[in-house]
């Protein structure tokens, strides 16, 4: 579904990616993990559009991509989950959610009944202001607000930042559920290791924003794994 090739990315005068590699296919997570700093982040936002990449390519299912704006890639089946969820204070759950009807044609402009199977809360909370919910509330609006978007690739940073442990354990059931249905690439960026350990099929690891080990779960030992995501 995605492939990356030699992606290279500056911020000014300053380097931030070096030549990045990296493939996710559907129907499987592919984790993106990393100290502080090493420019995960870097990378969602240059897939995403939300940063322009300096250079290389990015293809999605078998389209290469030109250099476009986060709406456009939005369009083309990009759907972000971005650190610090980034909702719409002001406006309700259901106006959030409704933000993604950008990507939809007019005929699509409807919330789905099974985004509220997946979030109940919002179907109790739909009509509060976003800036009124809790951060496990908002963080589930945020995915439920991408998941609108009826993405090919689903890209979520850092999705269990400062999230009480049972919104983290029912985040990785959504994604457990969305993986196993198989109509999306999903790219994960996560600091907490064991969740992201237990739901990822492939890892990229990531130093001083260069690739230095990837491969699938079964071909990397996990305690190398977690020595090389270590401080």
């Amino acid at each position: 579904m995605l492939k990356i090739e030699n992606l290279t990315l500056h911020y000014g005068h300053s380097q931030i990616l070096h030549g990045i590699d990296l493939e996710a296919s559907t129907g499987a997570v592919t984790c993106v993990m990393g100290t502080n700093g090493v420019g995960k982040t870097s990378l969602i936002r240059a897939i995403s559009g939300r940063h322009n990449r300096s250079g290389g390519t990015v293809a999605l299912d078998g389209e290469s991509l030109p250099v476009l704006p986060a709406h456009a890639l939005a369009r083309k089946g990009i759907a972000l989950v971005p650190q610090g969820r980034e909702i719409f204070p002001l406006l309700t759950v259901r106006e959030n959610l409704e933000t993604g009807f950008s990507c939809l044609p007019k005929g699509d402009h409807a919330v789905p009944e099974d985004m509220f199977e997946l979030f109940p809360v919002l179907r109790e909370m739909q009509h509060r202001r976003g800036g009124d919910l809790s951060g496990g509330q908002q963080q589930q609006l945020a995915i439920a607000r991408a998941l609108i978007t009826r993405p090919k690739l689903l890209l979520m940073d850092e999705p269990t930042e400062g999230i009480q442990p049972n919104i983290i354990q029912m985040i990785g059931e959504v994604i457990r559920k969305l993986r196993d249905e198989g109509r999306m690439a999903i790219v994960l960026v996560e600091q907490y290791f064991e969740f992201a350990y237990e739901l990822a099929d492939t890892f990229t690891v990531l130093r001083r924003g260069e690739v230095i080990l990837e491969g699938g779960k079964g071909e990397l030992a996990k305690d190398a794994l977690l020595k090389s995501v270590s401080v």
